[in-house]
């Protein structure tokens, strides 16, 4: 609602109010001097012809009325006539019984010599059971029951309840009445006031109090006014500003965070390799490699290392590339059961030579394909597989792979049964540089960046990557595939095909 409308509305209330309580206070005012209220009185007949009795009093008639039907004559027991006169007098309500023409029981709270005669006749079919009636100025609601007793005699039992004539209370309530339709008027152009504060010049406020908080730097807040007026549209494009600058500054935290530890894990991945290498060129200038035999081994040590840390900067420079989207993938259908039958049977000497196994846990048939880059996917399978070697704590490392298919994805699962992930490191296995060994040795891990490198791949080629682990009994590795559609086959004009609608003809 928009603030022009609230202003309106609030105008034309503030003037309906006025209007009727005036109209109010007149027709008091006029029946308060004349006494003349058959329309009010004919309105309230209506009502109390319904609803003549409280809930309490009706459930003192219905007990009457059951005694009425089953014992009859029991209602001519003064005694228990008396016992149910005073619960109704407790309830300003009053009993009469009668047996043909003659009063049984009446009620000491009446006091009204014509109460007999303005009772309804007997109608034994008990059609109508309750109505109103009035004596005078007196007015009386009631509800009846009509009966025989055991004789064949005609009886009815009545609880009725005197209402006040309006007039009356009208003539004593007037001061009262009339005080009240001021503080009605009084109240409402409060409360019309308060609505428009509070939906106007409140907000306002938040939103000038929120400004100054962000002047100050302070973006740990956030503005909840769920109004749909222009200032709810002023709060929602300020509130979606906030946000941005708090996602700006702690992406510019982050990034900060991540450079600096980038910074301390490459400088600690390539000092350990450098100062190998310098302990070992030292040695050989000293003369400690003295025999042609221990010559070749420092060498061989001083290669290993700097093809190590050729690695750690060829995986630099790919994380790079997959990190700022700029690694350009060839995608082709794969043949994803083929593609993990030659990735095992590639691993299979080695893992044989270290006393490990690799199988399927079930393989599946082949012809389930996926779109993928051959040889990224190929990189993800060799570091996960090496992975679980490195980490292997078993004497026999057991390696197997499973295949998960749907419609229109397929995960890939590489399990081992190796140490396993503590569940406090699991959620941070793909970051880069993390080990979940913190020692950063090279003799139980890699760079840091395998998973890190795979989670970008996987994530390029539109899927997604993640870890299940027990402690001792091992780790589970699973990264999602998109399925290939199948491939269309249509006849060219010249009588050909043109196959494979990933790889068009040019």
């Amino acid at each position: 609602m928009s603030i022009r409308i609230k202003l309106l509305l609030s105008y034309t209330a503030m003037l309906l109010i006025s209007l009727l309580m005036f109209v109010i206070a007149s027709g008091l005012y006029t029946v308060a001097s004349t006494g003349e209220l058959h329309s009010l009185k004919d309105f309230y007949k209506g009502h109390y012809r319904l609803n003549p009795l409280t809930a309490t009093q009706e459930s003192i008639y219905f007990e009457l009325k059951y005694i009425a039907k089953s014992e009859p004559d029991t209602l001519l027991n003064d005694k228990l006539l008396m016992d149910y006169e005073y619960k109704l007098r407790t309830e300003k309500a009053g009993l009469l019984v009668r047996r043909e023409s003659n009063t049984v029981f009446e009620s000491y709270t009446f006091d009204q010599p014509q109460l007999k005669d303005a009772l309804p006749p007997y109608e034994l079919n008990n059609n109508q059971i309750r109505n109103t009636f009035n004596i005078g100025e007196r007015f009386y609601g009631y509800a009846k029951f009509d009966f025989k007793y055991t004789d064949g005699a005609r009886g009815s039992i009545f609880v009725i309840r005197e209402r006040s004539p309006f007039a009356e209370l009208t003539r004593r309530l007037l001061p009262i009445l009339s005080v009240l339709l001021l503080g009605v008027v009084i109240v409402a152009n409060v409360l019309l006031y308060r609505w428009i504060t509070r939906s106007v010049v409140k907000p306002l406020n938040r939103l000038r109090g929120s400004a100054e908080r962000i002047k100050e730097g302070d973006l740990q807040f956030r503005l909840d006014l769920n109004t749909k007026d222009e200032i709810g549209q002023l709060n929602e494009a300020f509130e979606s500003m906030r946000q941005r600058l708090q996602e700006s500054v702690q992406l510019r935290l982050q990034d900060e965070e991540n450079r600096k530890a980038l910074l301390s894990n490459i400088s600690h991945d390539l000092k350990t390799p450098i100062t190998n290498i310098k302990g070992y060129v030292e040695g050989i200038r000293d003369g400690v490699a003295n025999t042609p035999e221990k010559l070749e081994q420092y060498v061989d040590i001083i290669y290993s290392k700097a093809v190590a840390m050729d690695k750690l900067v060829d995986e630099l420079f790919l994380y790079a590339k997959l990190d700022l989207k700029q690694f350009p993938f060839t995608f082709e259908h794969v043949d994803i059961v083929r593609f993990l039958d030659d990735c095992m049977e590639e691993l299979r000497y080695e893992l044989e030579a270290k006393g490990a196994s690799i199988a399927w846990m079930l393989r599946p048939e082949p012809g389930i394909e996926v779109i993928a880059d051959l040889s990224q996917l190929k990189r993800i399978v060799l570091n996960i597989v090496g992975n679980a070697m490195k980490y292997s704590d078993k004497e026999v490392p057991r390696i197997q792979l499973a295949l998960h298919v749907k419609p229109d994805a397929v995960t890939v699962e590489i399990r081992d049964n190796g140490s396993g992930i503590p569940p406090e490191a699991i959620p941070h296995i793909f970051e880069r540089f993390y080990r979940a060994e913190p020692s950063r040795n090279s003799a139980t891990g890699g760079s840091g960046l395998g998973l890190a490198i795979a989670k970008q791949i996987i994530e390029g080629h539109g899927g997604r990557i993640w870890a299940t682990s027990e402690p001792g009994l091992g780790t589970s590795l699973y990264f999602t595939l998109k399925r290939a559609q199948p491939r269309s086959v249509t006849q060219n004009e010249e009588g050909g095909s043109d196959t494979d609608d990933t790889h068009p003809h040019h």
